[in-house]
């Protein structure tokens, strides 16, 4: 063996030691599916009725979370980072251009979350919106100053704790509520309600890596990461479909209020935003080292949970719907180029600044899926998208090896 071998085995092994198991490693996903804005999501498909919407979001999630794998494998199995992976695709500068675009995405869904748990705990206790946005920006750099691979006995009882009280949600819910039926609001297609099924799952393909790459096991830490997400963000989906067809109420904190719930209410509101928004800022700042390698992530994640409190006081952002769509538009085709670099084309040079090519198929990719959004296909956008990026890739590498051969 030699001794580039030894040494590459040695940080192998030394990996294994220090990073984290499946079990934290799915933690981190329960914590992220458990959020207050995948309830709100769930109650847009209630026109739909029960089973219609079952079925839109479970579609939705099967397609979402399969994306959502691949790009966990591919940080996992590289050791890097989510924006660093896009680099082996797109190039060292050209994968500056998705880290800033996910940096943004990601402040944009720390001030989202922030605002959406503020509301809820303001439902519940009334003291003023703004004062739980505080509260809870403050949690979320108590979480990132603590660091992802020193949250395990924090995350357990965390996530113990939601998970008793959202089964407590559960049963006010669909045991003590009214009886099931369509409930009256604007129409959707079932296309449509796939594709924002989808869009919760697509949101974190360019953060998963940030996670798996820390794994001990990358594979498993992988699949256990993307089942125990889907699972987790589907029951999300149903409670917040549920809760506006069996109970007729939208607003999960009036809910748990009229339940009874009281404190229990308030802790489901404030963890369940935190363990998700310390996701979204903690990975804006391992993006932001892509963009400049002197930043240190945890600092920049510190700075984007404060801006996130300030925009969640100053802005209303009660309909995310358009916010969904741009982030898919964005990382579908983003994701789908990667796809077929790696797994289908074996790619992974990333020592030139610019990748032209998947740049403009990206581009080309981008552009399909915001017409495909004037389209109403019954699995949505992000699937036909994908699979024409990946052929587009295929096409052209194909031509392309011809030519040079």
């Amino acid at each position: 063996m030699s001794a580039g071998q030894r040494k590459k085995k040695a940080g192998c092994v030394e990996m294994e030691k220090k990073g984290t198991s499946v079990f934290e490693n799915g933690l981190i996903w329960f914590g992220a599916a458990v959020s207050i804005a995948e309830i709100l999501t769930g109650t847009y498909l209630a026109p739909l009725g029960f089973g219609t919407g079952l079925a839109a979001i479970i579609l939705g999630h099967v397609i979402g979370c399969l994306m959502m794998f691949f790009a966990g494998l591919i940080g996992g199995r590289m050791r890097k980072s989510a924006m660093e992976t896009v680099k082996m695709s797109f190039g060292q500068k050209g994968g500056i251009l998705f880290a800033v675009l996910n940096v943004l995405q990601l402040v944009g869904w720390t001030a989202i979350m922030i605002y959406d748990g503020a509301l809820a705990a303001d439902g519940v206790m009334h003291t003023g919106a703004w004062v739980w946005c505080i509260v809870i920006g403050a949690l979320i750099i108590l979480w990132i100053a603590v660091g992802v691979t020193n949250l395990g006995k924090i995350n357990t009882i965390a996530m113990a704790a939601l998970f008793i009280l959202t089964l407590i949600l559960c049963k006010v819910i669909f045991f003590d509520g009214g009886n099931a039926g369509v409930i009256s609001g604007e129409s959707m297609s079932f296309g449509a309600a796939v594709e924002l099924s989808v869009a919760m799952p697509l949101s974190w393909l360019p953060v998963i890596s940030d996670y798996t790459r820390e794994a001990q096991k990358p594979v498993k830490a992988t699949a256990a990461s993307v089942i125990v997400y889907g699972l987790v963000s589907c029951w999300m989906y149903v409670i917040g479909m549920g809760a506006a067809i069996y109970t007729g109420e939208s607003d999960i904190a009036a809910i748990m209020v009229k339940a009874g719930l009281g404190i229990a209410a308030l802790l489901i509101v404030i963890f369940s935003t935190v363990t998700t928004t310390f996701l979204d800022a903690y990975s804006a700042g391992i993006s932001s080292e892509s963009v400049f390698s002197k930043l240190k992530g945890s600092h920049v994640g510190i700075a984007a949970t404060v801006i996130g409190t300030i925009a969640a006081i100053l802005f209303p952002m009660d309909d995310i719907t358009d916010f969904l769509y741009l982030i898919g538009s964005v990382f579908a085709p983003m994701i789908a180029v990667q796809i077929a670099d790696v797994f289908v084309l074996k790619r992974d040079r990333d020592e030139g600044d610019f990748d032209w090519i998947n740049l403009v198929i990206w581009l080309i990719g981008f552009i399909v899926y915001r017409w495909l959004m004037t389209v109403d296909i019954p699995v949505g956008n992000t699937l036909p998208d994908m699979a024409v990026v990946i052929v587009i890739c295929l096409v052209v590498r194909a031509a392309a090896g011809k030519r040079g051969a």
